[in-house]
């Protein structure tokens, strides 16, 4: 028979044995389902243990492969400020007997015409029309012939004035006779003044006046030189024919003469000039050009202001008269301020309101002083006394004498 220790046992381990039967069954269940959970969760790849299940595990946390890196942020382009918009200049309907300016030349004309429409946008008595070509030149006169084709070209328009701008395409070979002279030679350059001469003629035997506006400086210091020894020749052309040179040639260069691309514009502010090319004129380059040349055109016009309106009297072409001579001017007298310390400039003697000084007496101390040089005498005790033994005050003795000695009891 089982002695009373052995059922003591069994009834304190039956707890222990229904605890493990529970485990195993739990643990065969989970057996069985790891194969999907192994699918579904394929990360998790650490076997089942006693203490996964008393003490579950958290979550292991998934890192990212190093290989992957996060997307850095595109760095942000600099905001360029944009530049100030231009007010628009109000455009005024061309009246229909306005007068007419044509301006002729290569494709630096072209850009002076841009201008001075801009400059004459307000003003219905003056119309800009433009007969440029811009690979002309005086060297190419079986392409374009200028002092030909300008002829045709006021017979056409009729113009009160006439603008030219031409040579920046001139720095090429000439064919004079049957020879190609060099840009500049001896031979080349006596040609060049002789065409550029009969323009001019040809233009002043049409009665119109005429402005020749010089060429700027451009980036090739080559064509640079070019240039200042062309506007010699323009300048000479114009002023020879009574028409007058305008020269831009401060208005694109440096202090020191240098080409620039920048600078600053018809009002002072600093702006671009030129293209990148070093050769074409931006919008505010051909602004100025127009600036250089709108007031002696202003002057040919009679007007005392880009945008003051012509007389409509005066017929197309006619020259115009001299202003009149200005009136003399008006003499105004005006009295001269007077000097304090001049009175005589009033006619006077002295100022008004003066009193007559007073005569002094010489036998005051103060008359002695300035007049003799002689001091007064000090009185006794005071500061100034220097006399030795002093002297006695009388106004001292006659207190001491009237003061009373009362004897303390």
């Amino acid at each position: 028979m089982v002695s009373a220790t052995r059922i003591a046992i069994l009834v304190r381990r039956t707890p222990i044995l229904i605890l493990a039967i529970v485990l195993l069954a739990i643990g065969a269940s989970s057996a069985l389902h790891a194969p999907a959970m192994a699918q579904e969760q394929p990360q998790q790849s650490h076997g089942w243990s006693l203490r996964d299940l008393l003490f579950p595990r958290r979550s292991e946390r998934v890192e990212p492969p190093q290989d992957i890196q996060k997307a850095k942020p595109k760095p942000r382009k600099p905001r360029v400020p944009r530049a100030p918009v231009e007010p628009q200049t109000p455009v005024a309907e061309k009246a229909p007997d306005a007068r007419t300016v044509l301006v002729v030349g290569d494709f630096m004309a072209s850009g002076l015409a841009e201008g001075l429409d801009a400059a004459f946008a307000d003003n219905p008595a003056v119309r800009i029309v433009v007969r440029s070509n811009g690979s002309s030149g005086f060297v190419r006169d079986d392409f374009y012939n200028w002092p030909e084709q300008i002829k045709s070209l006021i017979e056409t328009e009729k113009p009160a004035a006439v603008v030219v701008m031409l040579g920046s395409n001139d720095r090429q070979q000439m064919k004079v006779g049957d020879v190609r002279e060099q840009p500049r030679s001896e031979n080349w350059t006596k040609e060049y003044e002789r065409r550029t001469d009969s323009l001019g003629k040809a233009i002043a035997n049409a009665k119109v006046p005429f402005l020749w506006v010089g060429m700027p400086a451009f980036r090739v210091p080559k064509m640079t030189s070019d240039m200042l020894a062309f506007n010699d020749i323009y300048r000479k052309a114009a002023e020879s024919h009574g028409g007058e040179f305008v020269d831009v040639w401060d208005g694109f260069v440096d202090e020191n003469g240098a080409f620039i691309t920048s600078g600053p514009d018809m009002n002072g502010q600093p702006v671009r000039l030129r293209a990148d090319d070093g050769i074409n004129v931006s919008k505010a380059g051909k602004r100025k050009l127009a600036f250089y040349t709108e007031k002696p055109l202003a002057k040919i016009l009679g007007l005392a202001a880009p945008g003051s309106v012509a007389p409509a009297a005066v017929p197309a072409g006619a020259p115009v008269e001299a202003p009149a001579p200005a009136a003399a001017p008006i003499v105004i007298d005006r009295t001269a301020p007077m000097l304090l310390s001049d009175p005589a400039l009033d006619g006077g003697a002295e100022l008004l309101g003066a009193v007559p000084p007073a005569k002094a007496d010489p036998a005051l101390p103060g008359e002695k002083l300035m007049i003799e040089g002689k001091a007064p005498e000090a009185s006794p005790g005071r500061a100034d006394d220097f006399s030795w033994p002093p002297k006695a005050n009388p106004a001292a003795t006659a207190t001491a004498v009237g003061t009373v000695t009362v004897a303390t009891p």
